[in-house]
Parts: C-alpha cells; sequence; structure tokens
C-alpha cells in the first residue's frame, strides 16, 4: 500500500530492517518476488499485484470480523432454537412480527432437528417435540400434539371416493424418515384409527418434513400433518383433509429453558408472543 518499506515500519512500529526481512521471508516461502526493487525504491511485481488485492480484502474481513466481536453494545440478545419443521412451516414466516415489536433485540435462529444443538448452552429458549420432561429444563407446553391426513386438492381426482380410514392404504403414503422414535408414522397413525397397516407396503420416504408436505402439495400421495405446522397450507387450499378422522397423543411442542436460569424478559415476551400467534391469522 505504501510501496516504502520505512513507512510500512513506521506504522508497523517495527525497524524497517524487520519489514525488509520479512518480505523476504514471504518471497521465499511463495517462491515469487513481490516487489522489484530499485535504488531507494520498490514496485510491485504483477503477482504482488495480484496477491496485494486479494490480501487487502482479507485483511478487511478480519479487521471487521474483530471490531464487531469486540464492540461494546447493549443491544439484547435472543438465541432462539427449533427443529426444521417449525423453523420452516411456522416459524420464519412470522417472527418478522415479533422484531417489529421488539426492534431493539438481536434475534438468532437455530434450526436443527438435533435435539442436542437445540439444548445448547448458547440458547435461551427453544421450541421441541416431545413429552415434557427434560432433565434440567422449564417446559411450557405450545401446542397438543394432533395428526391429520393431508394432499393435494387435486391428488384425489379420478380416484375412488374414500368412504373410510381404511380406503387410504390403498393410496400413495408419503412417510417421513426419522430417528425420532416419537414421531407418528402411518402405520401407528392407522393402527389409532383401528386400521392395520399391510407388512411390506411400499411408501414413498423423504427424511425431510417439509419436503415430505411439499410431495404432499405437489400430487405425489398423502402425507400425515401436524396441526399449526400445516394449518396455513390448508387455509391457502394448498392442503386439503381427506378424512375427518384424527389422533391426538400425549406428545407436543413446548417451549423450554434452562432451569439453572431463570427465564429472561425477553424469553418470556417470545414465549407469550409465539402462543399468541396460535389464534393470530399469518398475514403479512
Amino acid at each position: 500500500r505504501h510501496l516504502s518499506f520505512t513507512l510500512a515500519a513506521r506504522e508497523l512500529n517495527l525497524s524497517q530492517a524487520a519489514v525488509s526481512q520479512q518480505i523476504r521471508n514471504l518471497e521465499q516461502n511463495l517462491g515469487v518476488e513481490l516487489f522489484h526493487r530499485a535504488h531507494r525504491a520498490v514496485r510491485l511485481s504483477s503477482h504482488g499485484r495480484e496477491y496485494q488485492h486479494t490480501v487487502s480484502t482479507i485483511l478487511r474481513q478480519l479487521a471487521s470480523a474483530t471490531a464487531d466481536l469486540t464492540a461494546p453494545t447493549d443491544r439484547p440478545r435472543l438465541n432462539i432454537a427449533t427443529d426444521q419443521s417449525i423453523a420452516t412451516m411456522w416459524l420464519m414466516q412470522r417472527l418478522p412480527r415479533f422484531q417489529q415489536l421488539y426492534p431493539e433485540v438481536a434475534v438468532r435462529l437455530v434450526a436443527s432437528d438435533d435435539e442436542r444443538d437445540c439444548l445448547a448452552d448458547d440458547i435461551q429458549v427453544s421450541i421441541i417435540h416431545g413429552n415434557g420432561d427434560w432433565p434440567g429444563f422449564h417446559a411450557d407446553l405450545l401446542f397438543e400434539e394432533e395428526v391429520f391426513p393431508v394432499c393435494s386438492p387435486d391428488y384425489l381426482t379420478n380416484k375412488r371416493p374414500l368412504e373410510s380410514v381404511s380406503d387410504l392404504v390403498a393410496l400413495d403414503l408419503l412417510e417421513l424418515e426419522d430417528n425420532r422414535w416419537d414421531w407418528m408414522n402411518w402405520r401407528s397413525w392407522l393402527s389409532g384409527n383401528g386400521v392395520d397397516l399391510p407388512a411390506g407396503h411400499k411408501s414413498f420416504q423423504i427424511n425431510s418434513y417439509p419436503l415430505l408436505i411439499e410431495a404432499a402439495k405437489n400430487r405425489q400421495g398423502l402425507a400425515l400433518g401436524w396441526r399449526y405446522l400445516v394449518d396455513d397450507a390448508l387455509a391457502a387450499g394448498e392442503l386439503v383433509r381427506p378424512v375427518a378422522q384424527s389422533l391426538r397423543t400425549a406428545f407436543g411442542y413446548y417451549f423450554v429453558w434452562p432451569r439453572q436460569a431463570d427465564a429472561t424478559a425477553m424469553t418470556l415476551a417470545f414465549r407469550d408472543w409465539a402462543n399468541s400467534e396460535l389464534t393470530a391469522p399469518n398475514t403479512p
């Protein structure tokens, strides 16, 4: 930048000889000449000019990152965690309303289906699926689990009318491939409604619930829909309920925060806001 070892040394509080030696060491390590040296003057070589462009950008980014980390701030921060389903299908489209109510709060959202990520030390409040029992954590119920079949309005076109839940077995059942033992699948749902799913029944398996619901919207079959997660799609006419039956379980989605720390005012504000959103229409 200075095209002067002397000026560079002055800026760095080093000797001119030290800077000159470091440049020579760098050139030896790189195997290229960075400067053309003349009497009492230096100029960048083509290699040096190219290297300067890249290094200057990196150094500016490093300086900015350091300033961000060390800058004092009194702005409150709220670290929220939840699974991919809640984040994608319920929280993200509503979160701007929370930020409008609390513009002074810096929100960080972690979306992960690994419960360990949602209960990490730096998370102030999480929304996760379970039975309400997490040792070392407070848990307040957000909503109970209610599950029912959903599909595209066009999926059942040209198919035999459904007369009972047992007729679902003959259709394309979209199944979530998941490691969670407590997550509802078609066999459990049908059994809870008095229907046995034949052994070896073929289904289309997807390991992402949001993608599973997208498949249902695209007329690829029937999916199990969780109340609140699919309510927006039902209201928009993207999905319909082909049968009236649903199944409630002992599980649900809970607000969870560490027991050793009292809930902050911001944690409680977020909990109260999310509860209010369950009955509020999802309008921009």
